[in-house]
């Protein structure tokens, strides 16, 4: 049955990056998102700080490097294949495409959890930014 409540389109809710102490908000707090599973195992995936500055001279392939950096720094983008672990609660997704070069290739894993029309995914403890047992949590809305 879990495999068929991840279908469809989920809009993000919620994006925190949680460590002992603190709750950071890599793409700040009013970020958005949104993120499609489909029935032949394909996920894709893209979130953005909604306050990323445009582009003063309006051109994608012009900016300045500020503006490139803040571009890049404020958007998730990848596609992927993926499996549900249903005794585990896990969500194992093989990254095909993405913004970050890194993840193409890799395998990642997501504890899941669903409550209604809502869905947690959440990592497992991991390094980010210099900080040590981060955990990435995710709160998606169904949409479809």
């Amino acid at each position: 049955m879990s495999r068929q409540q991840f279908l469809g389109t989920w809009k993000l809710v919620s994006s925190e990056m949680v460590t002992d102490d603190d709750v950071i908000y890599p793409l700040g707090k009013h970020c958005v998102g949104i993120i499609t599973f489909d029935d032949f195992g394909k996920l894709n995936g893209q979130m953005m700080n909604v306050e990323r500055p445009k582009f003063a001279s309006n051109d994608m392939l012009r900016g300045t490097p500020e503006e490139m950096q803040a571009a890049y720094q404020g958007y998730v983008a990848f596609w992927a294949n993926y499996t549900v672990d249903e005794e585990q609660g896990t969500m194992s997704y093989t990254v095909e495409g993405s913004l970050f070069p890194n993840w193409v290739g890799h395998q990642q894993e997501r504890h899941y959890k669903f409550d209604g029309n809502r869905l947690t995914l959440e990592t497992s403890p991991l390094s980010l930014g210099g900080k040590e047992n981060v955990v990435g949590v995710l709160v998606w809305e169904k949409l479809t």
